[in-house]
Parts: C-alpha cells; structure tokens; sequence
C-alpha cells in the first residue's frame, strides 16, 4: 500500500522471437521487460486545501531516473482539474470536485522517450475515483406531508411513512444512513428509526377533543450520531371522525302546546338530540316509544337540520283529552361494532303534549229538518222544533235565530231560546209548495272568541342600555362592577335563558371581562386596579347576548361605563358631587384662601390670611419621596442645624429661589474624606434657641403667602448619655483611629491605606495651618 491507495502494476512479459538466418543460425531477439506502476483510484471530494491535492504517481519499469522519460496524460479533466508532472508522474488535483456531480473520471496515461520520441509502452487506462465526505444534509423532496387516521386507534397504528435522500454515497461509510427522530408530535405519535413509519402512540385520542396535529420528523445522517446532518419535515394529522358518541338530548323533558283545530298531517313541534360526531356517524333517527303516543303523533328526521319533526296523525279534541306524553328516542343509524363498549348509542326524552281548547260553533243535532205544515193555518202556527248543543267543555246555552233576506217576505220565526219555529204569515202551496230557511244557533254571548297566537322565536333579546354603569376609581382588580340581564319580548319557551359574551373577532378587553353565571345573567368585573376619571371618565364596552330559543338570536348591546369618585363607607355606588372648578384642579383650601384674598382686597385690610389652624391642614401638600440614605449627597444636610452662626450669616425669602447655594446644601464629601470647613463645627450650640429663631421669623414674614410655606422644625433636645451610631455626625468629628497600621494589611488593602493616608494627612495641615493663624 502507498498513500493509503492500491498499487496497480501491469507487467508485459518479454517475448521471444527465433528467425533463422541464411547460414541456418537461429536469431534470437530479446526484449526487456516493461511495466506500468502507479497510485490511484480514490481523491477526496469538497478538498479546500490551498495546495493541490495529490492523486497518485505514475512511473514506468524504462524510468530510471535520468530524466529521459515523459509521462503524459489525457482523458477526462486531464489538464484541467487533474495535472501531471512530465518527469516524475505525480498527478494532482486543481480543483475541488463534488462527487455528487461526477464519482469517477476515465483518463490514459502514456510514457514516451524523449530522445527518439516514441512511446516506451502502449497508451494505458485507469480510473480515478472521487471518494465521498459527509456533505450532503438528508432532505424530504415531497414534503410537508398530509395524512389522517380514524381517531380513537390503538396504540402502534400505521399513519404514515416518510422518506429520506441523501446525495452522499450509500456504499461508503455511514455518511448516507439515515436514522429518523419525532421533534413534535409527542405523545400522541412516534416513528421507527429505520424505516420512517410513524405510529399512534397514544390510546384514544378524541376528535371532539383535538383533530388537527402537526408532527415535526428529523431525517439524521452518520447513523444518528454526533456531527451527523441533518432535515426536517411535518407531517400534518387529522384525525377522522368515527361512531363514538351517542346522541344527547340537552335535556330531559320538554313541552309543546298544540291547539285542537291543528291541521291532521301537519307538523306540531320539533325536537332536536345533539351528537358530537359528524357525517353519516351523527345521523339521528326518531322514533316514539310509547302506543298512545304513536297512535296520534309521528316523527321524522330533517335531513338538513336533523331535528324530530313531530306531526299529527289524528284529530285533536280538548273535551276528551287535554294532555299526551311522548317517549322519544333518538338513536344513530350507522353503528361501529369497535366501539359497542362505551354504551348504548341512543338516548330518551319525554315530550308533554298541551292541547288548546278551540271555542267550537253549536253543533245541531240533525244535519237538515223537514217539517210539514197546512196551507192556510192561523199566523203562530207551530211547525217544529231544532236542537243545537255545544261541543265545548263549558256547554254554554245555546240561542236560535232564522237568516233573514231582504229580497224573500218573512213567513217564519223561530224562537231564541226553545228553537220552536212558528208561522207569521198564511200560506199558500200553490203559490209556494216549498220554504226553504236557514236557521243559525250560537252561543249565549255571540260569536266572541279568543285566538291565541302562537309564539316563534322572532326578537333577539336585549340588554338595557339606558343607565349607565358606575366604576368606583378605587375598584379592585376581580371585583364585580355590575351584574346585567337582558329582556326578550318573545314567550317564554322561546327566550327563557340567556347567554352573555363579547363579540369574537376584537382584541380581548385590558380592563374588563364578563362571566356568563349561567342563570341568564352575566357579570362585568375589573380586570385590574384603580381607575382614574381624569385619565378616562367614560368606557364603552359592547356584549353580545343570545338566547336559547329555535332559531337562536342575538343582538349586540354597548354599556356605558362611567368612572366616578364614590362615597366611602357606603356600598351604594353614588358619584359625589364636584366643584365647578375641580377640573381646573384646585382645591377646596385653595378655592378659600382666593376668596378671603378677593375679601381683603375689597375691604383694603390687613387681615391674616389664615384663618383657623384647620385652614392650614387642609393645605399642606404632600409629597412622597423617598430619601436615598447616606448615599444621598443632593439632600439637605443636617449639618446646618448644627452651625445655626452660618446659616443666619445667608438669610433669604423662602418663597422665591436663591440665587446663591446655601454652604450647607452643597455636595457632602464622600465618605471618609471631610471637608476641613466640617471640622470646625461647634457640638455645643443651642439648636433649640435656632429654630425658635427660625419659627418667629416664619410668623412675622408677610411677604410670603402662608399656605405655599409651611415649615415644620422638629427638635429632640440634647444630653443623651448614648452616643449616636448615626454618620450623620461623622463629618463633624475627628477620628482617633490610626490608619498607619493599614500599610502593614495584605496588598488587597493598598487602597484603602492610600485613601485614609490622604486624609489624616488633609486634616494634619488643616490643623496646623489653623494654628498658624491664631498666633498670627
């Protein structure tokens, strides 16, 4: 083996050639032996070396190495990818060369004699084959991938198989071996390593729960391992629907009124059971158990809306009977014997028929009378009776009375009561043998009756918009700010319960939300804290209500929402009243403090301006901030309480800004370098006698309105045989402690030395130039 490639050799055996001369001598010609060594075969692919990569070597059994011999290639690339040197025969590569678009080139080699210039062997073949890097990433060409199974499938079920390519060689190395992994998709799913199949990995995934899944699945190179390439795709999984949910009826009892002159074979009510699936597993069909029921009613199904179509079969009469009860089932057509396990597919409910009572005409008790009289009988004759009753449960007493015409003379009367008919006029037979007359009877009362109009589900229910709701400003972020109910003018079989929420398709509400209480009313609560009514007084907040009725409706209603200052220490929600000019700001102190101004202009005198010590309460501001401690260096300094002789050396009005900076107010020093104008503090002044000072001076200055400067001095006294562990006063006093010794500490401590060291050495002078002065 030579640089990790086969070494080929072709030897050409010498031959012997006998011819005879003309003495009879036989000639014997000898030729050398000659052969082809060279190194080839393998390059690899994506070289990006800044040499040229070496292939192999050609040499020839006539070289020895005396430069005679001139190796020469052509073939494929020959020149310009793959080049050789004349003399020696290496071959190198120029370029990088990509397996994936060429694996091998065909190229021939030839040795020639450079001093006859003739070919020392005939022209040889060889091949050089591009060896394969890992360089190729594995890739799905078809994906993403779409793909369903039947909801509810056992665990290990087939779904769907992905495949891989790799450009790289399959039968080199590891560089084309794929190993699939699941990214997404777990737990419901898994794939095989090998063969890209991916299965159900979880038992009884629901449709009605979740129907779509999008599975992520890596194809890996290098058999999975460490540095391995790799891609991606999805494979998107619907779940298809199958027969696992009966039908339900939403409830168990329902109601239905039916009037008794209702048409026979038309339809009285509907009834309609839920399911869950969808297709041919949610068809539903009817049917009504109990024999009364069905002897008087049918049922079918609405293909389109798949509700129970409830139609008359026979007559209705209120008088016999008032009322029927129906057992209806409800039961699915298309039954899937996997899942007879989970119960029976079908469901029940009773239906209460209410049969309306028809105020009915008499009915009399022959269809037609024939009565016989004489011709010329006295007027008031008796002719015959009628009789007439009513069909009605009340049997309200019947009267009687004869249609009169206006173009035919009256011979008859009939009485209203009996229904005896008499003669009011002689007759005639040969004038006229026959009489026909037409009697009415009708209920005592007339013919009043009461229609009752059925009621459809025609008006969406509304919500009462008119008053506005109130949000305390200190409302709580969960606290219930109104409960709302909404009015239907439909009957109430049609608008008996409501249901509340926003409209879909807006941004969810920052500050409110609504909880539907199930009971047809709804709660608006505060979904943070605190409003302000400067900030925004009014919110408009819109809900959508609908009922339960067949159609269901539903209407959109905006609440108004008013944001309002409410009294505390009562539950009612009641807006105080406000000044007329609180929106400028200004309070009820500062609006009394301008009048009593207005007054002592008008008056020209001298009065104070406050009046009570509650006048002064009522105008002090407050401002909340909070100091930052010792780091704080912009804060008043308390060392001006201490030196009371150089602060009344600056008096200034308190109401109009200094133009110079008081000496104390300025930037302390840091910590542990002290000022040499802080050492000269004297401890033993009367602080308490200062700001007495401090107060009489605040009294007697009329030059500064009193409620813009209230000042309050506090003082604690002095003499406390404790000593304070405060650094307030540490910028007052001279430390004892010798800082020397921190130039012995470990160098850590070098800056610390170095900074104490400055500052014994600032106060040594300080001091000595103080005394300096004395004596002078």
């Amino acid at each position: 083996m030579v640089g990790g490639t086969k070494i080929i050799s072709r030897i050409h055996n010498a031959t012997h050639n006998h011819n005879q001369t003309k003495d009879g001598e036989t000639e014997v010609h000898h030729r050398p032996k000659r052969g082809w060594i060279w190194n080839q075969f393998f390059v690899l692919e994506e070289h990006i070396g800044p040499d040229a990569q070496y292939v192999g070597k050609l040499h020839s059994n006539s070289d020895k190495g005396d430069g005679s011999v001139r190796y020469i290639l052509s073939g494929e690339g020959a020149g310009s990818i793959f080049i050789i040197n004349e003399v020696t025969g290496d071959i190198h590569a120029t370029k990088s060369l990509d397996r994936e678009k060429k694996s091998h080139y065909v190229l021939h080699a030839q040795a020639i004699n450079l001093n006859t210039n003739k070919p020392l062997e005939p022209e040889s073949e060889f091949i050089i084959k591009v060896q394969d890097i890992n360089d190729n990433a594995p890739k799905f060409p078809d994906g993403p991938f779409v793909t369903s199974v039947p909801e509810m499938s056992e665990v290990g079920t087939s779904v769907f198989q992905v495949t891989a390519t790799d450009a790289d060689d399959p039968t080199y190395g590891n560089s084309a071996r794929v190993v699939y992994s699941i990214l997404h998709g777990q737990p419901y799913f898994s794939v095989d390593p090998k063969s890209g199949i991916i299965r159900t990995a979880l038992a009884d995934m629901d449709r009605e729960a979740r129907e779509h899944y999008s599975v992520v699945i890596q194809a890996k190179d290098m058999a999975g391992q460490v540095g391995g390439l790799s891609g991606s795709t999805t494979v998107n999984i619907t779940l298809t629907d199958v027969n696992d949910n009966p039908p339900k009826f939403p409830q168990k009892n329902y109601q239905v009124f039916v009037p008794e002159s209702a048409q026979v074979g038309k339809p009285v009510g509907k009834m309609k059971a839920s399911d869950e699936d969808i297709g041919i597993n949610a068809e539903i069909k009817y049917s009504i158990l109990n024999p009364e029921g069905a002897g008087m009613f049918s049922i079918s199904t609405d293909k389109d809306t798949r509700e129970g179509v409830i139609t008359l079969r026979k007559p209705l009469n209120y008088e016999k009977k008032k009322h029927y009860s129906l057992h209806i089932a409800a039961e699915n057509t298309h039954l899937d014997p996997h899942f007879t396990y989970l119960g029976s597919f079908k469901d029940d409910a009773t239906l209460k028929i209410t049969v309306g009572d028809v105020d009915e005409p008499p009915v009399f008790s022959m269809d037609y009378y024939i009565m016989e009289v004489y011709e010329n009988t006295r007027v008031g004759t008796e002719v015959g009776a009628v009789t007439a009753r009513d069909p009605d449960s009340k049997n309200s007493p019947v009267r009687y009375f004869i249609e009169q015409r206006e173009d035919k003379a009256v011979y008859f009367d009939i009485e209203s009561i009996s229904g005896v008919i008499r003669t009011t006029q002689l007759l005639d037979r040969e004038d006229t043998p026959w009489h026909n007359i037409t009697v009415m009877a009708t209920e005592e009362g007339g013919y009043q009756k009461a229609l009752q109009v059925l009621d459809v589900n025609d008006n969406p229910p509304m919500i009462n918009t008119e008053d506005e709701i109130i949000i305390c400003e200190s409302t709580r972020a969960g606290q219930v700010i109104q409960t709302i109910t909404a009015v239907d003018k439909d009957d109430f079989a049609n608008g008996k319960g409501f249901s509340f929420s926003f409209p879909g398709g807006i941004p969810a509400n920052p500050n409110f939300t609504i909880k539907d209480n199930e009971d047809s009313t709804a709660s608006i609560i505060a979904r943070r804290r605190r409003f302000h009514r400067l900030t925004q007084e009014l919110y408009e907040l819109p809900v959508v209500v609908w009922d339960d009725g067949e159609p269901v409706l539903s209407s959109t209603s905006t609440l108004m929402l008013r944001v309002c200052s409410c009294q505390r220490g009562t539950r009612l929600k009641i807006c105080q009243g406000e000044a007329f000019l609180s929106s400028a700001g200004l309070s009820t102190g500062a609006l009394i403090a301008i009048l009593l101004c207005v007054l002592i202009l008008l008056g020209d005198k001298k009065e104070p301006l406050i009046i009570s010590e509650e006048d002064i309460r009522e105008n002090v501001v407050t401002y909340d901030d909070e100091g930052g401690g010792e780091e704080d260096t912009e804060a008043f300094d308390i060392i001006a309480l201490r030196n009371p002789a150089a602060a009344e050396e600056l008096k200034f009005r308190r109401d109009v800004r200094p133009e110079c900076i008081r000496p104390w107010s300025s930037r302390r020093p840091a910590r542990g370098r002290h000022s040499p104008s802080s050492l000269d503090i004297d401890e033993e002044m009367d602080i308490g006698e200062f700001i007495k000072q401090r107060v009489a001076e605040a009294d007697q200055d009329t030059s500064v309105p009193p409620y813009d400067s209230l000042q309050t001095y506090a003082y604690e006294g002095q003499g406390s045989p404790a000593g304070s562990i405060s650094s307030l006063g540490s910028a007052g006093a001279h430390s004892e402690v010798d800082y020397n010794s921190l130039d012995d500490w470990d160098p850590k401590f070098e800056k610390i030395a170095e900074l104490y060291g400055e500052e014994v050495e600032t106060a040594s002078e300080s001091t000595e130039k103080a005394e300096s002065e004395k004596q002078t």
